[in-house]
């Protein structure tokens, strides 16, 4: 199985200048966790890493302190997320069938969880890993800040990654959203605009994305009782 790592992004939420992925997380950088499950993997057999020139590197120095019995590749990130996953696309060497895309910022993933995402792919056009909503969700008015509509939560799904496709339908729909002007949040939302079906794998309630300060000291507290020793 082929994977994308999306790893462009800043730190600006963090509270930081530099890329968030290479801030310490129990002393490794957080990509360092992100790419350690991905080794872990069964089936990730090619990983790209999309992400801006200036962070390589930072970033070859993590790839040298990890054991990976394949080649990582490292791919020129875009000005979005969007942007990233087609360079990413295009990076991907001619026989890819299906893809993984899984956000460098979820470095909580299980091995599991790639793993059953790549089963997965093989029988479907696209995926996503998604966790059932808990909390009552409001629909709210920008303007006045006045509630608009209560969904129903047994209909609601939290999105995460990694997200899978078929390589040639994931590469027309992100032609088609060039072509369209369309920006979007992740890769789904390019299917869902063309009409193509998304299909649920069950996700995982520790796969948050590190985004804030909270974040980072939530996935540390869950590391540590991932590493604690069993009694």
């Amino acid at each position: 199985m082929y994977l994308l790592i999306p790893a462009a992004g800043s730190g600006r939420r963090m509270g930081h200048h530099r890329n968030k992925l290479l801030l310490s997380l129990l002393d490794r950088p957080i990509l360092a966790w992100t790419l350690a499950a991905a080794a872990a993997s069964q089936q990730i057999r090619w990983i790209g890493i999309v992400s801006q020139p200036e962070d390589w590197p930072d970033f070859k120095e993590i790839l040298a302190s990890l054991s990976f019995p394949f080649p990582l590749h490292l791919i020129p990130g875009g000005s979005t997320r969007q942007e990233s996953v087609y360079n990413g696309l295009q990076a991907l060497p001619p026989e890819a069938e299906q893809v993984l895309i899984h956000d460098g910022a979820r470095c909580l993933a299980t091995p599991e969880l790639l793993d059953r995402c790549a089963d997965a792919i093989l029988h479907c056009p696209g995926l996503i890993a998604a966790v059932p909503v808990k909390d009552t969700i409001k629909v709210v008015k920008p303007a006045s800040q006045q509630i608009q509509s209560t969904p129903d939560r047994r209909l609601l799904w939290a999105a995460q990654t990694p997200q899978g496709f078929s390589v040639p339908l994931l590469k027309q729909c992100h032609e088609e959203g060039r072509r369209q002007g369309w920006e979007v949040t992740d890769d789904a939302a390019l299917f869902e605009q063309c009409n193509l079906p998304v299909q649920i794998v069950a996700g995982e309630e520790t796969n948050l994305k590190v985004t804030t300060p909270v974040d980072l000291a939530i996935a540390e507290f869950i590391l540590r009782q991932r590493l604690a020793p069993a009694h």
